[in-house]
C-alpha cells in the first residue's frame, strides 16, 4: 500500500482530491495538510512515499517543500498538482525530481494516468533487486520517451502539444458556458494573444462555435464548446 500525503490550501481542492485517491486500489492517504510548514513537521512524524503537492499556498510554495525533501535525501515521490501553467515553475519542478505535473483543472483520468505511471514504477523497483537493461528500458525509461514523442500530425507553426493540453483542460471544465479570451488568459495564466491563437485554431477543427456579442465597448468574441467534437483534439495531444 502507497502512502500518500496531500498538501494542498484549498479545501474544496483537497477533498476533491483525496476522493479521486480513495477511487484508487493500491494507496493510503496517511494526512492532508494545508502549508508546507504543516508538511514538513507531518514528514518528520509519518512515513509517506508519494506526495500530492500544491504550489500555490499561503507562505512557502510548494517548490520550497520539494526543495526540502531533495536536500534531507527523503524518499519521498511527488506530483504537483496546481494551476500554475508557468514553464519556469514546470522545469523547477521536473529538475528537482517531480514524477509528474497535473494543471488544474484536470479530470478523474488524468489523475489517475498520474498514479497509475507512478505505481507501476513504485512496484517495480520494490520488486527488483537487481537491475537489467531491458527491464529498465522497457519499464522506465520507454514510458517516459514515450511522453517525450511529438504528436503525430502537426499542429500549425507556433502551437504547442502541452500549451493545448491545458487551453483543453480549462475549456472541459467550463462546459457549454460561453467564455472569452481574457476567461481563459485568467484561467491558464497564458497571453490573450497566445490563447486568442488556440481558440482560433480549436474553431477552425469545429470544437469550439464563435459568436460575436455587441455592448458597452469594444465587441466581444464569445466561444461556446462543442463537447461532441472534442475528440478531434486528440490527434494533436
Amino acid at each position: 500500500m502507497i502512502k500518500v500525503l496531500i498538501v494542498e490550501d484549498d479545501p474544496m481542492v483537497a477533498e476533491i482530491n483525496k476522493r479521486y485517491l480513495q477511487d484508487m486500489k493500491g494507496f493510503r492517504l496517511t494526512g492532508m495538510v494545508h502549508t508546507v510548514k504543516d508538511a514538513i513537521d507531518f514528514l518528520q512524524k509519518e512515513t509517506v512515499e508519494l506526495i500530492l503537492l500544491d504550489v500555490y499556498m499561503p507562505g512557502d510554495n510548494g517548490l520550497v517543500l520539494l526543495q526540502y525533501i531533495r536536500e534531507h535525501h527523503l524518499e519521498i515521490d511527488v506530483i504537483l498538482i496546481t494551476a500554475a501553467g508557468e514553464k519556469d515553475k514546470i522545469q523547477t519542478a521536473l529538475r528537482l525530481g517531480a514524477v509528474d505535473y497535473l494543471i488544474k483543472p484536470f479530470e478523474f483520468d488524468r489523475f489517475q494516468q498520474a498514479l497509475l505511471r507512478f505505481q507501476d514504477k513504485y512496484l517495480f523497483f520494490a520488486n527488483h533487486s537487481v537491475l537489467k537493461q531491458e527491464d529498465l528500458d522497457d519499464r522506465i525509461l520507454s514510458t517516459e520517451q514515450t511522453q517525450m514523442e511529438e504528436p503525430i500530425i502537426d499542429l500549425p507553426k507556433g502551437l504547442t502539444s502541452s500549451t493545448l493540453q491545458v487551453v483543453v483542460e480549462v475549456l472541459k471544465a467550463k462546459g457549454t458556458n460561453p467564455f472569452s479570451t481574457d476567461d481563459i488568459s485568467e484561467s491558464t495564466y497564458i497571453s490573450r494573444v497566445s490563447v486568442r491563437k488556440y481558440l482560433k485554431f480549436l474553431t477552425q477543427l469545429g470544437v469550439l462555435k464563435e459568436s460575436l456579442t455587441y455592448g458597452i465597448g469594444r465587441p466581444v468574441y464569445l466561444y461556446t464548446l462543442q463537447v461532441e467534437k472534442l475528440n478531434q483534439v486528440d490527434m494533436y495531444l
